[in-house]
């Protein structure tokens, strides 16, 4: 039987060293008995009057529809809430049906985030109003619900340390979701 491939999405791909973080992600799924598909294993180049984004954007559909299952990094990205190509890949995930694995470095839940950053007030309907008046999930999730669910859907949760952690190339989230994924797929 073939090894599972596993698609690894996250905010990483933005960091200066991300073909390394990369790098040692596709290392740690071969140490757990899978192929990782890393989007920057792509070929980026873009010919005169190619549009670069869309080239990105092919190529990564390429490589998670191929993959057997998704690892998602949920951790904040550039605020308080996961980077949207993450979510965006998370859910492409769930709408095939495909496995779904997830983590955040981040211990808070999203209503901690955002009643830090925008305020926090009771309102009238029971719930939670930031300091614009908008109304803040109040679900104990990691993120948006929709992140989450998805995951419950396949009864999984993200997985989050006790404690938040600081190193953006930190892997022992990463491997819990190797953890779990092996017992999804039986090895």
């Amino acid at each position: 039987m073939p090894r599972p491939k596993i698609y690894l999405a996250g905010p990483e791909v933005f960091l200066p060293d991300a073909r390394e973080i990369g790098l040692r992600k596709k290392a740690l799924c071969e140490d757990f008995g899978f192929v990782g598909l890393y989007p920057l294993d792509n070929d980026f180049s873009a010919a005169p009057g190619e549009r670069l984004d869309e080239k990105i954007f092919a190529a990564n559909m390429a490589l998670m529809r191929g993959a057997d299952a998704g690892i998602f990094n949920l951790t904040p990205f550039r605020g308080i809430n996961a980077d949207p190509g993450t979510a965006f890949e998370l859910g492409f995930f769930a709408g095939l049906d495909k496995p779904v694995f997830a983590y955040s470095h981040h211990a808070a839940p999203l209503f901690d985030r955002v009643a830090a950053e925008f305020g926090a007030q009771p309102s009238s309907d029971g719930g939670h109003r930031d300091s614009a008046g908008l109304m803040i999930e109040n679900f104990g999730n990691a993120d948006n619900l929709m992140l989450d669910s998805a995951l419950r859907a396949q009864s999984r949760a993200v997985v989050r340390p006790d404690a938040t952690l600081t190193d953006p190339g930190a892997l022992e989230m990463f491997a819990a979701c190797l953890r779990q994924a092996r017992l999804h797929f039986g090895f």
